[in-house]
């Protein structure tokens, strides 16, 4: 284990801090998000993909097995929202046969994303295939990039 910067020698709690580090490390625990654009710890649901490229901001959300009108978008104060509901998918119960672990994640979700200050939230389009949410924000039409003609 390397020596953190942010954590100077000396500091009354580093070898606290030092030690819950290598218990998040032992449980496979992340260390928390800087920001609200930071990843948050491992196995947060949906998953995202966020990128983005001239005109726009695209956000993925990798979310299987939800319908698409149980999940909302909000956009609001330069943040937009994922929020919704994956059902339990009712178990068939049998007499020879036992369930020894669940990953499969289900129950109410919220993500929240922060959107650049170029977004355009008023024409943000939202579309659902094959488990996949595809959200996107265009810029604004002043933040684009545009050819300009040199005259002589």
């Amino acid at each position: 284990m390397y020596p953190s910067m942010l954590k100077p020698a000396g500091e009354p709690f580093a070898d606290l801090a030092q030690w819950q580090d290598r218990l998040d490390e032992l449980f496979g625990l992340a260390p928390s998000p800087s920001s609200i654009r930071a990843v948050p710890r491992a196995g947060a649901f949906p998953a995202l993909n966020v990128g983005t490229w001239a005109e726009a901001l695209e956000i993925y959300a990798f979310a299987p097995g939800i319908q698409p009108d149980s999940i909302d978008v909000t956009v609001e104060k330069g943040l937009l929202t994922l929020s919704g509901e994956r059902k339990a998918r009712p178990e068939q119960p049998s007499d020879d046969s036992n369930v020894y672990a669940r990953e499969r994640f289900d129950g109410r979700f919220h993500r929240v994303v922060s959107l650049p200050e170029d977004a355009d939230p008023s024409k943000v389009e939202a579309s659902y295939r094959n488990g996949v949410l595809k959200i996107v924000v265009p810029k604004v039409e002043a933040a684009k990039p545009r050819q300009i003609a040199v005259g002589r």
